[in-house]
């Protein structure tokens, strides 16, 4: 029996792939807030992809965070630092995409990009597991 979502899934992961080799592009190039915005979108599509999984489609950046935290962060499937990961991240992409005056610094943008990082791997690890069983 294949996963309902199986493409949908997949797909994005390969965003959240794409969006941290753009993101460390964008750093490279100097582009502080642009890479900030694509470490946040790597982890949404993360994101995403797992509640896909559990057969929620969800849009909006607010319901897709709210509902990490309910069904993964709280339930200790994902660690707390993951879920400030995410907020975080989210906090990071409203200065690079609206910020107006304020920029992300290289130093948070490097981080971001770790953290991206860590958090597609966490849900990678989790699709993985469930995969398994």
């Amino acid at each position: 029996m294949t996963e309902p979502f199986a493409d949908e899934i997949s797909a994005n992961l390969e965003r959240a792939e794409q969006s941290i080799r753009a993101a460390k592009q964008l750093a490279l190039g100097g582009y502080c807030d642009f890479s900030a915005s694509r470490a946040y979108y790597a982890a949404f599509y993360a994101a995403t992809a797992i509640l896909l999984h559990e057969g929620l489609e969800l849009s909006k950046h607010s319901a897709v965070i709210a509902s990490i935290h309910q069904r993964f962060v709280k339930t200790g499937k994902l660690d707390q630092e993951q879920g400030k990961s995410l907020n975080w991240l989210f906090e990071l992409r409203g200065i690079g995409d609206y910020g107006v005056t304020a920029h992300v610094s290289r130093k948070d943008v490097d981080q971001a990009i770790d953290a991206a990082e860590r958090f597609l791997a966490a849900i990678k690890s989790l699709l993985h597991k469930t995969a398994s069983r």
